[in-house]
């Protein structure tokens, strides 16, 4: 019975705290290539729906979209660049109240997403993703927020088929944002 009221005590303040709060972000998104030498740079575009305190916790959920303007893994002569990056992320947010106008948050997550190529052999490729972001919530009043932030991107992507063998790449991404919450 205590361990009942104990959860259900830790269940409700979690509760009155925490809030529900959507976002709109945009950047610039530069990608390095380890396994060839090949430079990848786009503008990106990000919706994302959280749940949590801007002053402690909170869990966010992400849908990117990369326009893409290189030509990396598509290999046929008929297309200028391979097709568009769409992603979803999943986070972890800590974020610092120091009691000044500002609050730095550190993200950590993962995600995964798809683009599509002409290769002889696929249409599209998959990848995956790790996340680390450095930034800070600039707070608008009660319910909006700027969020200005530095994300490194990690990504694997699926294995090419090139008939003679599969070739795997690897890429780290350097992302700076800005963007705009609404907290409920």
């Amino acid at each position: 019975m205590n361990k009942l009221l104990l959860f259900l005590l830790l269940t409700s303040s979690l509760y009155s705290e925490a809030k529900i709060y959507m976002g709109v972000g945009a950047g610039v998104y530069h990608e390095n290539f380890s396994d060839v030498d090949a430079v990848s740079s786009s503008a990106i575009a990000s919706f994302k729906l959280g749940y949590g305190n801007r002053e402690a916790y909170a869990v966010e959920f992400s849908i990117d979209y990369a326009h893409n303007r290189s030509k990396i893994f598509s290999t046929s002569a008929q297309v200028t660049r391979d097709g568009n990056k769409y992603g979803f992320n999943v986070n972890l947010i800590k974020s610092f109240d120091w009691d000044i106008y500002i609050l730095p948050f550190i993200k950590v997550g993962f995600g995964s997403g798809f683009l599509d190529i002409d290769r002889e052999l696929q249409k599209n490729l998959t990848y995956g993703t790790f996340d680390l972001v450095l930034g800070t919530y600039l707070p608008m009043g009660k319910h909006f927020d700027l969020e200005l932030g530095y994300e490194m991107r990690t990504t694997s992507y699926e294995a090419i088929n090139t008939i003679v063998k599969k070739t795997s790449y690897n890429s780290l991404s350097n992302i700076a944002y800005m963007g705009i919450n609404y907290r409920f």
